[in-house]
């Protein structure tokens, strides 16, 4: 490539200035930008148009195409907050706005770098690629930076149905995620392309023959062909049986942050659901379940220092015949609180436990309390939990439950370690109450529903105040609840034991495509250099 000189103005006349886009023009990647967010928002439950998603990203790749490094980053800011200040709204309930747009703030901050990387690679050959490696190197980030990072919001975790969610059981939420990012870029790879012909008059039929576009076009089809191909490998067929599996949802007094200021009436509403079902065993007018599960938070009694608590579990226990896993705060022998799942045994009552791995911070800890109080007192109200450290199949009446804790459903490795433990049934008991009826509780559903396919699992969901669900391995709903209303769910539910391949390859499809977006970053910088020597 050679420089071309400009032109020599007349000695009689100033050097005209170079031309710059008019306003209006400036304007239009900022309005793709925001629309292209505001889409992809929209595309997450409880709405559920997955479609929308490549739309999303095709929007995003025709405004960060071949723009510098500042622009890539400032059009990235202003995607990552038309994306995440609406679909984070439910993390302001009942505490203000600041925590929610500081948040979605935070995280669009790294969408913006994402936004700076994939407007450097976008000049490079197969863009498209390389792109779509930068945002799932991003996502990767904001999986694990700062606080132990918070993954909600991930692409994957919008597409709980749809033609590219079988693809989830052969990467994981990476592969899910890529193939969506992909099929937009390439479809905004081929717009360019369209675009491009049009202004040089290139008519229809030339452009079939013209490589770049049949590239584009090949790109963009991919990942949809790619998951239809793996449908087949989606299966509900129960590969050891089935467990008649019980799920409460016991209700709780009230909205918001408060409600466990009745705890005492939080577990006795799941007790009473419990026995309720009982007798409905009693009467015949229901099979007994194999195992029972409530939710997170259902006993915030510590049983193992309460008497009350303790017997009135035993109670439900005994009256169900059946093992429950019950949710409870509880203090450990170290002196410190813990976030815990108890297997209570209808004869011998407590007996194997899981402590929750990755907690929630400025909710279930509080990083840097004495800073944060600065900008808000609601920071007291975090608790001071300390995580577990292993993961635990429950046996339960010969059904291994894994135990995936409300939000540790975002991080891949705890489910995969679950499931790796030997779990033949996902359980992720949750407590959404805080959150009232928010987006939130569609929004973790949704992650349960990749999960299953993920991992070829069934998923349990049992929730204080709803939705719980029943989740098949394909990730359809078997069964739900509504919100805030006492309820029992009771299903057939097919126990599993094979691996999917993403269960057995782990973190490599992530490390993979990180190293894609990586090697597109350095493409993009050699080939920076070496036109910049040939300009000089």
């Amino acid at each position: 490539m050679t420089a071309t000189a400009p032109p020599v103005a007349g000695s009689d006349e100033p050097a005209a200035p170079p031309a710059r886009p008019s306003r209006p023009r400036r304007l239009v990647p900022v309005g793709l930008m925001v629309i292209a967010g505001l889409l992809l928002w929209a595309s997450f439950p409880p709405r559920e148009l997955p479609w929308l998603a490549p739309i999303s990203f095709a929007l995003f790749g025709l405004a960060a195409h071949g723009r510098r490094l500042r622009a890539g980053f400032g059009l990235g800011l202003l995607f990552g907050l038309a994306y995440l200040v609406p679909l984070l709204s439910w993390t302001g309930v009942d505490v203000g706005p600041l925590p929610w747009l500081a948040l979605a703030a935070a995280e669009a901050l790294l969408v913006a770098v994402a936004g700076l990387g994939i407007a450097y690679v976008s000049r490079l050959p197969l863009w498209p690629l390389w792109a779509a490696g930068v945002w799932i190197a991003d996502e990767a980030l904001r999986a694990r930076f700062p606080f132990g990072g918070f993954p909600w919001g991930k692409v994957a975790f919008g597409q709980p149905s749809g033609v590219f969610l079988p693809l989830a059981s052969l990467g994981g939420t990476p592969l899910l995620g890529f193939a969506v990012v992909l099929c937009g870029f390439g479809l905004a790879a081929l717009a360019l392309r369209v675009l491009s012909s049009r202004r040089s008059g290139i008519g229809g039929v030339h452009l079939v023959r013209d490589r770049a576009a049949v590239i584009a076009a090949v790109i963009t089809v991919a990942p949809v062909i790619a998951g239809a191909a793996a449908s087949p490998l989606v299966s509900n067929a129960a590969q050891a049986g089935t467990a008649r599996v019980a799920l409460i949802q016991g209700n709780v007094p009230r909205m918001g942050l408060d409600f466990n200021a009745q705890r005492r009436a939080v577990l006795d509403y799941h007790v009473r659901e419990t026995m309720k079902l009982a007798a409905k065993i009693k009467s015949g007018e229901v099979k007994r379940p194999d195992l029972v599960l409530w939710p997170e938070n259902s006993s915030d009694i510590d049983p193992y220092v309460n008497q009350d608590a303790y017997d009135e579990i035993s109670k439900a226990a005994q009256a169900i015949g059946a093992p429950i896993s019950v949710g409870a705060v509880v203090t450990a022998k170290d002196g410190t609180e813990r976030n815990r799942l108890i297997l209570w045994d209808p004869e011998t009552g407590p007996g194997a436990t899981y402590d929750k791995r990755h907690l929630q911070p400025f909710g279930e800890y509080m990083p840097y309390r004495g800073f944060f109080r600065i900008f808000s007192k609601d920071v007291d109200r975090a608790g001071e939990f300390v995580p577990g450290d292993k993961a635990v199949a429950f046996d339960m009446a010969g059904t291994k439950i894994g135990n995936v804790t409300c939000y540790e459903a975002a991080f891949d490795d705890v489910v995969r370690d679950q499931v790796n433990e030997g779990a033949q049934i996902l359980s992720v008991p949750s407590n959404n109450a805080t959150f009232e009826r928010s987006q939130m509780t569609y929004q973790q559903l949704a992650m349960d529903r990749v999960r299953a396919v993920e991992h070829g699992r069934a998923v349990m969901v049992p929730v204080t105040s709803g939705i719980s669900a029943v989740i098949r391995p394909d990730g359809s709903v078997a069964q739900h609840t509504g919100m805030f209303e006492a309820d029992t769910l009771l299903a057939d539910v097919p126990r599993r034991t094979s691996r999917t391949l993403a269960t057995r390859v782990g973190a490599w499809p992530e490390a993979l495509l990180v190293l894609l977006g990586a090697a597109g970053l350095a493409g993009a910088f050699v080939r920076g250099r070496k036109e910049r020597r040939v300009q000089d």
